[in-house]
């Protein structure tokens, strides 16, 4: 009961910070109103979240050795529930942004010791249902992220998205208190790798503001981006040339020879990238061009979640009897690729119930690929260099969803302008069927008891509304078929893990050497 109780709760503490990643995306109007801030300073809220994050991941395995996981677990814990209670209670939008950040800071062992944890509760032999488990958290937290925040919004205010933490905290750090053990791997640090915290914080901190705020401040054209580009490049590559050379690392790189991880993590972040790009695009799709409500875009994710939840469960279990973990991935990308091509085939007029059938297959492919791919990761490790592989790996995927949103808004605009320009270049008057649509519209206004010229420029006002959201929908077609095409282009990897030894083929992933 102890072990169960324990799964449950580290469980709970990842999906709690998942959920933190999304949830605050909803409020940032209703933020920028209260503090008195503008949008692009508001934004900074999920920005230094995101930064926070990304650097700590991967410095788990440094500080669990260093700290003891106990208190560096705990710890955690304690400032991510008070900061949640700072950022509930913060006046100012900078003040918010630097709870925000520590947060953040608190937040990243709730991912990676979180998963390490529940690995120990199973024998080596039943690992897949322990990344069974652990991908029920990977995958409930970011798909009911903006729901929740968004029901919280129209019921509450935006400090509850932050208030809803401390319960869950309190109770979470006080069952970890009891019940969670030290970590039987730990090895006590000799010699702390300062250059190589230094460079960490800042190459990862400036590629995460550049994946964050290029768009927005229209990349190169602002010279701070420009300048934390040079810092990133220079300042990662030196990160992995001194990782790679000392004797006491900070992030131990070098188990990055394995195969099955170095294969994994590439495979995991576009995984993240194609996750957190799909959650990210279709609620905003659903609201903005075909007006569902918030409640409606929640809805339509729930029968593709409940789903997951099952094939995650389902999958451990069909791993365990031995089917190759690169075939279950296989299917896993071909399920994502389908329900890419399938939201590239909608229009302004698809239902409600055509979208929930689509998440589905999002919902299927994202279940197949977690369990597989958080296996294969760890799979051919050391114990003791557990704890460090499932940090790379879950660094992966946040920096995969983060160059995806990235990306995919940067595409977005740019082929929405392409489109606009596309279709506006037919609107003529030598064009018969435009000038009939307008002159419908003109009478329709008459009709309604405006002047003939009032009339004449709400019609092309309507007329200029319909071209925007013809562009918008095209743009976002393009949008799931990029990321579609990614999944394609990644599918040649699975071949690398396998070889053939005589006439038998071995998973790589699944030797212990």
């Amino acid at each position: 009961m102890n072990r169960i109780l324990l799964i449950i709760t580290v469980i709970s503490a990842a999906i709690m910070e998942l959920i933190d990643t999304s949830i605050v995306n909803v409020a940032i109007n209703h933020m920028s109103g209260s503090l008195g801030a503008t949008l692009e300073d508001t934004s900074w809220v999920v920005t230094s979240y995101g930064i926070a994050n990304v650097i700590i991941i991967p410095m788990t395995g440094f500080l669990v050795n260093n700290l003891g996981r106990r208190n560096y677990y705990i710890g955690s814990l304690i400032l991510f529930t008070l900061c949640s209670f700072m950022c509930g209670n913060a006046t100012s939008i900078w003040e918010l942004v630097a709870f925000r950040f520590l947060q953040g800071i608190g937040g990243g062992a709730l991912l990676s010791v979180s998963a390490t944890v529940v690995y120990e509760c199973f024998p080596k032999e039943k690992q897949n249902i322990a990344s069974a488990l652990f991908g029920i958290g990977v995958f409930i937290g970011p798909t009911i992220g903006p729901t929740l925040g968004g029901n919280i919004i129209d019921n509450y205010s935006w400090s509850w998205i932050f208030y809803i933490n401390i319960p869950i905290g309190i109770i979470t750090a006080i069952i970890c208190y009891r019940l969670l053990p030290e970590s039987p791997t730990r090895k006590k640090v000799k010699e702390i790798d300062w250059i190589g915290i230094t460079l960490l914080i800042v190459g990862v901190g400036s590629l995460q503001t550049i994946l964050e705020r290029g768009e927005t401040e229209d990349w190169f054209e602002t010279r701070y981006i420009t300048a934390l580009t040079i810092t990133a490049f220079f300042s990662i590559i030196l990160f992995v040339y001194r990782e790679l050379t000392t004797a006491h690392p900070v992030v131990k790189l070098s188990i990055l020879q394995s195969p099955s991880l170095s294969i994994s993590a590439l495979l995991t972040f576009i995984t993240g990238m194609g996750m957190f790009t799909s959650i990210y695009l279709t609620p905003v799709l659903a609201q903005r061009l075909l007006q569902f409500t918030p409640s409606m875009a929640g809805l339509m994710l729930l029968p593709g979640s409940i789903i997951a939840v099952f094939a995650l469960i389902i999958t451990g279990r069909i791993l365990q009897k031995g089917v190759p973990p690169a075939l279950i991935v296989l299917i896993g990308f071909c399920c994502f690729i389908y329900f890419n091509w399938s939201m590239s085939q909608v229009s302004l007029d698809v239902s409600f119930a055509i979208i929930s059938v689509n998440l589905i297959f999002r919902a299927m492919g994202m279940a197949l690929l977690t369990v597989p791919l958080s296996t294969l990761a760890i799979s051919s490790l050391k114990p003791e260099d557990i704890p460090q592989g499932t940090a790379i790996n879950n660094m992966m995927r946040q920096l995969g969803g983060s160059f995806g949103i990235s990306i995919i808004n940067t595409f977005i605009i740019r082929r929405m302008a392409e489109h606009r320009t596309d279709l506006v270049s037919n609107i003529t008057p030598t064009n018969n069927l435009v000038t009939e649509r307008l002159n419908n519209y003109t009478q329709l206004f008459q009709s309604k008891g405006f002047g003939l010229q009032d009339a004449q420029h709400r019609a092309i006002s309507l007329m200029d509304m319909i071209v925007q959201k013809q562009a918008f929908i095209l743009s976002y077609i393009d949008a799931y078929l990029l990321i579609g095409a990614a999944f394609v282009l990644c599918l040649p990897l699975l071949l690398f893990f396998s070889i053939k030894k005589g006439n038998k083929k071995v998973i790589i992933a699944s030797a212990d050497h």
